[in-house]
C-alpha cells in the first residue's frame, strides 16, 4: 500500500502534463460556519490526512465560502472549492490507484500517463491547500510590522510594496492558466518570485511554496471575467500575512535542519 512519504517521493520526482477530470459537487455540508474554526494557527499548518494509506479527501474551507466578499464572491468559493479542488482529489487517487496496480501487476506500459496525472493533480491538490489558507476574511490577516518576512521581502525584492508589483505583474502575465508563486528556496537562502504553467509546469526544485496567487480563469471569472489584473489588484485585499509568516519561519527552520 502507498504510504503517505511515498506519495510525496512520487509527487517530488515526476513532472509535466495535461489532464481532464470530471466535477462533481459536493455536499453544502461542508460548506458550514463551523469552519472558521480552522482559521487557527494549528489547524492551518496541518495536512488533511488521506482516509487510508492511499485516499485523500477533500479539506473544507478554513472559513465560511461568503467569508471573503466583496473581494472573491460566494458562488465562485462554492464552485471552486466543491467542483474544480475536488476534481484534483479524484485525480490523485485515481494517479496513486493506477501506479498502485501497475506496481502490483508489473505491468508499466501506461507509466509516462500516470506519472503526468500523478503530477498535475497532485500539484492541483497541494496548490490549493495552501491556496485557501494564503487568504483570510478583510482584517483577520494583516501583515505584522517589522516581521521576518517584511525585511526578506525588502531584501530580496527592494521593499514589501516593490514585491507586491513584482508579483502581481507576474500573476497577470500568466500565459493561459496557472499561478504565481511566492516562495523559499532553502539552498539559494532568498525569497523568489515564480510561475505555474496550468498545476505545476515551470516549479523550480526545492522552492518552498508561502504565497500562491490562482489565476485560472475559474478561480475569477464569473464576477471579473476577463479582467484578470482587477482579480489581483482586489485579491491583495484577502491575503493572509500571518499564513504567509507562519510558512516562511517553517521554511527557515527546514533549513536549518529543525524537522519539528
Amino acid at each position: 500500500m502507498s504510504t503517505r512519504r511515498e506519495f510525496l517521493n512520487e509527487v517530488t520526482a515526476l513532472t509535466g502534463l495535461t489532464a481532464a477530470a470530471s466535477l462533481a459537487m459536493l455536499p453544502d455540508s461542508l460548506f458550514g460556519p463551523e469552519t472558521a474554526a480552522a482559521l487557527q494557527p494549528d489547524a492551518r499548518r496541518r495536512m488533511p490526512e488521506p482516509a487510508h494509506s492511499s485516499e485523500f479527501t477533500l479539506p473544507p474551507l478554513p472559513y465560511p465560502p461568503d467569508a471573503l466578499e466583496p473581494f472573491i464572491d460566494t458562488e465562485t468559493m462554492r464552485i471552486h472549492h466543491g467542483r474544480h479542488h475536488a476534481a484534483y482529489v479524484a485525480g490523485l487517487n485515481a494517479a496513486l490507484k493506477g501506479l498502485r496496480e501497475a506496481r502490483m501487476s508489473n505491468d508499466y506500459s501506461n507509466i509516462q500517463q500516470l506519472s503526468r496525472l500523478l503530477a498535475f493533480h497532485a500539484g492541483g491538490y497541494y496548490n490549493h491547500i495552501i491556496f485557501w489558507n494564503n487568504m483570510a476574511p478583510a482584517g483577520k490577516g494583516d501583515a505584522q510590522p517589522d516581521s521576518p518576512l517584511s525585511r526578506a521581502l525588502a531584501r530580496d525584492f527592494g521593499s514589501p510594496a516593490k514585491f507586491r508589483a513584482h508579483f502581481s505583474a507576474a500573476a497577470a502575465a500568466v500565459e493561459g492558466n496557472g499561478w504565481a508563486v511566492l516562495g523559499y528556496h532553502p539552498a539559494l537562502r532568498r525569497l523568489l518570485v515564480m510561475t505555474l504553467m496550468n498545476q505545476q509546469d515551470l516549479a523550480t526544485v526545492g522552492l518552498v511554496p508561502l504565497l500562491m496567487c490562482d489565476v485560472w480563469e475559474h478561480a475569477y471569472y464569473l464576477k471579473y471575467q476577463n479582467r484578470r489584473v482587477d482579480y489581483i489588484s482586489e485579491w491583495w485585499n484577502v491575503v493572509n500575512w500571518r499564513d504567509v509568516s507562519e510558512r516562511y519561519e517553517a521554511a527557515l527552520s527546514t533549513r536549518r535542519g529543525d524537522r519539528r
